[in-house]
C-alpha cells in the first residue's frame, strides 16, 4: 500500500499545479474574450485574488498581460513568483487575504474562476472580498467569478475523479463531499492525490470546507454590493458565445461583474 500523508494539499504546489493546470486553455481563451467582450477597452492589468500556484497568471502573463495575485499560502506564492521569474517577468504574487488586501494601483479587471470564492467562510468576509475587489477596478471594469453552486433542484454530484500527468509525474485527484448542512451553509469535502513517479507511489489527503451558495443565495449577495452589475453568466464551458440563465439546476457558473 502506498503511503499516506494527511496534510495540507496547498503545501504542495507542485502536485497542485499539475492537477489544476492542465485545464488553462479554456480558460485563459474565455478569460480573454471577456476582457474584449465586457471589460474595459484595451484591458492589460489583471489581478487574481486566491492566485494559488500562479497557474493561469503565468499564461496570462505570456500573452502580454500585466498580472499581479495574493494568497494565504505562502509555498504556493513562492511557487508562483518563481516561476514568473523564471520566465522573466515580476515577481508580482504576494501573501495577502482576498478579503482585505491592498494593491498599489486599480486595475482593468479580475478574475477568481473555480471555487476559491467559497473558501470565504461566511457572509462578512464575502461582503469584505467583493468590497475590496470592486475598490481596486477601475470603472467599467469586470470581475470574472467561477463556483459551484447548490441546486435546488435534481440531481447533485458529490464525486469527481480527475488526472493529470508531466513527464513521469502522475497525479489523480478524487474529490468527494463527506458533509453537507444547509443550515449552516458549509461543504466538507475529502481530497485525495494519488502520486506517482517511476520511484514513487503516495497519497496525499486533505479535508476542505466551502461555504455553500445557491442562485438565490448570490443573487442576496450581490445585492449588498451596489458597485457591481451582473452583465452575464456562463458555465464552465465556457463559451463565451452562449450564455447561460441561471436558476435553481444551475450548478457550475461564471458571474461577469461589471464596476458601476
Amino acid at each position: 500500500m502506498p503511503e499516506t500523508i494527511h496534510a495540507d494539499l496547498y503545501d504542495y504546489p507542485k502536485y497542485y499545479d499539475i492537477i489544476f493546470g492542465s485545464d488553462w486553455a479554456a480558460e485563459v481563451k474565455f478569460l480573454r474574450a471577456a476582457f474584449e467582450k465586457h471589460g474595459r477597452k484595451n484591458t492589460s492589468k489583471l489581478f487574481e485574488p486566491a492566485c494559488g500556484t500562479g497557474r493561469l497568471m503565468y499564461q496570462l502573463a505570456k500573452k502580454e498581460f500585466e498580472v499581479s495575485g495574493c494568497d494565504l499560502n505562502e509555498k504556493a506564492v513562492e511557487y508562483c513568483n518563481k516561476r514568473l521569474k523564471r520566465h522573466g517577468f515580476p515577481e508580482s504574487a504576494f501573501v495577502g487575504d482576498m478579503a482585505d488586501f491592498k494593491l498599489p494601483k486599480k486595475v482593468d479587471a479580475a478574475f477568481n474562476t473555480i471555487n476559491s470564492f467559497r473558501h470565504l467562510p461566511d457572509e462578512k468576509s464575502a461582503v469584505a472580498h467583493l468590497k475590496c475587489i470592486a475598490n481596486h477596478l477601475l470603472k467599467g471594469g469586470i470581475y470574472v467569478l467561477g463556483l459551484h453552486l447548490t441546486p435546488t433542484e435534481g440531481e447533485w454530484e458529490g464525486e469527481e475523479e480527475w488526472q493529470a500527468r508531466r513527464g513521469n509525474l502522475s497525479v489523480i485527484s478524487q474529490l468527494r463531499t463527506t458533509g453537507y448542512d444547509a443550515k449552516k451553509r458549509m461543504e466538507n469535502l475529502h481530497m485525495l492525490f494519488d502520486i506517482r513517479t517511476l520511484q514513487e507511489h503516495f497519497r496525499i489527503e486533505d479535508t476542505m470546507h466551502y461555504r455553500t451558495y445557491t442562485w438565490k443565495q448570490m443573487q442576496s449577495l450581490f445585492k449588498k454590493i451596489p458597485e457591481f452589475e451582473t452583465v452575464e453568466t456562463y458555465d464552465f464551458c465556457y463559451d463565451i458565445d452562449d450564455p447561460i440563465e441561471v436558476d435553481e439546476m444551475t450548478e457550475d457558473v461564471v458571474y461577469i461583474l461589471k464596476r458601476t
